[in-house]
């Protein structure tokens, strides 16, 4: 039965998708940041159109860009100094360097192809939506920054995309397909990866940016702990995503410890934002400093202002628009090592995260259990097919 039900089309799981969310590979940072913030999508998907007029000069997703993608660069050290500069620079130039984590999928591929796929490093499945044609003939891409705005491709096919919590949330739909390998402990499964990132409650944010461009690229997080290895939060992809450029200047001034207080859902208090505003004087971060006031300048200024203009987008010194992101906590989802393999999955479902912190009973941290490692477990059910690969640094910028 779970052999028949991998063996599906991928096509089942697009039922429902809303249609991508894209910007051209040419436009700007500043014009990424803009498109995230009015979408609330953590991510949109960049594509890049063929030099031909023909209806054969595809279109493909060459990437995504997330705000935690925008943050991360502006923490380079050549754009400490003048982050406003950094806003002009093509989405394409930061899109993440070695082997891609965007796909192309035809809709009629097997569930087995499209988990050996994720399994392999994938972290988005772009697939046709079927029967969902524009009404006029195929064009290419208006290939300007100008154009992203809309919503739809022209002409072209219109896509959905599939990730690692898609189809896990399929998997979980059909658990007893599986049985009984669902109920067994993720310790009795091996799915515990204990090499895992760490960062100190006391040490500054910046010593883990590595780290955070690592998260990026395997979809975890980073555990920030104190000294005796009790897990006290963490610092995800995905939290950062919910926060704002800010948070860059939040990761050069603070602590990891401060950092979470900073990303956590409600905004930073008062009294870190002014702390962060001496650290960084201290550390002659005026570049930042200046990013954090024109934010929140920019920000009380919008909401006395319209922002439904199609045409408007984020200038070189006013990057701050509102946000409409969810609120997200830095607290840790956790289990334990005896816990069942379903109950994490329904965990980590229910929290909206890619991996499970595992602790003993007094919160030392043991590992953790991201998607990745579940969809192995059941990929495994039908034999065969995938193995894992060797660890690469993927996320080398």
């Amino acid at each position: 039965m779970a052999v028949r039900l991998l063996s599906g089309e991928v096509s089942e799981l697009c039922l429902g998708k809303p249609e991508l969310r894209w910007i051209p590979a040419a436009a700007t940072v500043s014009d990424a940041l803009t498109a995230l913030k009015r979408s609330g999508d953590s991510h949109v998907s960049v594509w890049s159109c063929g030099s031909g007029s023909s209806a054969n000069s595809a279109c493909v997703c060459v990437g995504k860009i997330s705000i935690t993608d925008v943050i991360l660069f502006l923490c380079k050290e050549e754009n400490l100094a003048d982050p406003f500069k950094a806003f002009q620079v093509a989405v394409s130039d930061i899109l993440p360097k070695g082997s891609p984590v965007i796909r192309h999928l035809e809709p009629n591929s097997s569930l087995l192809e499209a988990m050996d796929y994720i399994l392999e490093g994938t972290q988005n499945l772009v697939i046709p939506i079927q029967n969902r044609m524009n009404s006029n003939s195929r064009k290419k891409f208006l290939n300007k920054p100008s154009a992203f705005t809309c919503d739809r491709h022209n002409g072209h096919q219109q896509y959905c995309w599939l990730t690692q919590e898609d189809v896990v949330r399929f998997l979980l739909n059909s658990i007893g397909a599986f049985s009984p390998i669902p109920t067994c402990t993720i310790e009795s499964l091996n799915v515990i990866d204990h090499d895992i990132m760490t960062v100190n409650y006391n040490e500054p944010a910046s010593s883990a940016i590595s780290y955070f461009y690592r998260a990026v690229a395997e979809q975890t997080s980073v555990a920030v702990i104190d000294e005796d290895n009790k897990l006290i939060g963490e610092i995800s992809p995905f939290t950062l995503a919910c926060s704002d450029e800010t948070a860059a200047a939040a990761i050069m001034a603070l602590s990891a410890g401060d950092l979470l207080a900073y990303i956590d859902c409600g905004g930073p208090p008062e009294d870190l934002v002014q702390y962060m505003k001496k650290s960084l004087e201290e550390r002659n971060l005026g570049g930042m400093l200046e990013l954090m006031d024109e934010f929140f300048h920019s920000l009380m200024s919008s909401s006395s202002s319209s922002c439904s203009s199609d045409d408007e987008s984020l200038s070189t010194r006013n990057v701050g628009t509102v946000r409409y992101y969810p609120a997200r906590r830095s607290e840790a989802i956790v289990c334990s090592p005896r816990s069942s393999l379903v109950a994490v999955l329904i965990q980590a479902l229910a929290h909206r995260v890619s991996c499970v912190w595992v602790v003993e009973e007094d919160h030392t941290l043991v590992g953790n259990v991201t998607f990745a490692a579940m969809l192995k477990v059941f990929r495994n059910v039908a034999g065969g097919g995938y193995s894992k690969p060797e660890k690469v640094n993927s996320f080398k910028q």
